[in-house]
């Protein structure tokens, strides 16, 4: 090979490299408005000029589509089922973000053979590079099938609210997540807190026990308030960033993302999302 096919190959391999961020956000327990969350952060990052993807693997739910007022006409599972190609996927959502319907494509995942996950991940490598950052609503609860995802993804941001319980489910999903993977960095956003100091001593009793039990010190996104004008929006199936500009939860929402672009940066792990996502498949066929 020539020393210009040789740069010409290496720019490639760099330009490989430029992919999105993978985000996944959680919740320990289901009913914390997790959805709602991940539908108007992404469309708060693409009005800041981010490129995204939002994957709704919430699976069975279907929240995003119902908050958002579109339906997608097809899944993952179409894919899967060989009627769909990657691009098919796609739907234009609010704002311009671009959404993908997870269905019942998550679970069909876990059963594939090294072939077929290896055509999967070729597909959305064809993809990724398009946007900056690709985030996954994820559902309530951990299993097979979504660990392997979990443990592929640059960062998660937990969902909560200053329910007692939803603050055991979220450090139980942190906890049980840290087990298997120490090194990815987590992000909390308390939401629907009640006026004066209930949600920032929510965000500081999980930081404390966090850091006590587990040596993980998260970044505290912030703290979104109950607000009535989000069940106005929900109502309309408009986000409510779109239908209420002016309510205190949407000010509080970009005072968030800002913090989310400004936060001190972490040591990403060098591997590549696919990289480590193929080899998680590649434990599980070895088992």
């Amino acid at each position: 090979m020539d020393q210009a096919n040789q740069l010409r190959e290496r720019l490639r391999e760099q330009a490989s490299l430029r992919t999105a961020k993978t985000i996944a956000v959680i919740s320990g327990k289901g009913g914390v408005g997790k959805s709602n969350i991940s539908l108007n952060f992404s469309i708060g990052l693409k009005r800041k000029g981010y490129r995204i993807l939002l994957f709704d693997l919430d699976i069975g739910m279907g929240n995003i589509e119902i908050l958002m007022g579109r339906s997608s006409p097809l899944s993952i599972a179409d894919y899967f089922a060989g009627t769909a190609g990657i691009r098919d996927l796609f739907t234009e959502g609010p704002e311009g973000i671009q959404y993908i319907s997870g269905g019942t494509g998550l679970n069909q995942l876990v059963k594939l053979d090294s072939e077929s996950v290896s055509t999967f991940i070729d597909d959305l490598k064809s993809v990724w590079v398009e946007y900056d950052y690709v985030i996954f609503d994820m559902g309530a609860g951990m299993n097979e099938e979504t660990m392997n995802l979990l443990l592929a993804v640059n960062e998660m941001i937990v969902v909560t609210t200053p329910e007692p319980t939803a603050i055991m489910d979220a450090y139980a999903a942190i906890k049980y997540i840290h087990m298997n993977d120490r090194d990815i960095p987590f992000s909390i956003i308390v939401n629907r807190a009640r006026p004066g100091r209930e949600g920032r001593e929510t965000l500081d009793r999980l930081e404390d026990v966090l850091v006590k039990f587990l040596g993980k010190k998260p970044v505290k996104l912030g703290v979104l308030p109950e607000d009535t004008h989000v069940f106005q929006a929900v109502r309309k199936q408009v986000p409510f960033i779109l239908e209420c500009p002016k309510a205190p939860i949407t000010q509080e929402l970009e005072t968030l993302i800002a913090r989310f672009e400004n936060r001190q940066s972490y040591q990403a792990a060098p591997e590549h999302f696919f990289v480590k996502l193929k080899r998680l498949f590649e434990k599980k066929w070895q088992v």
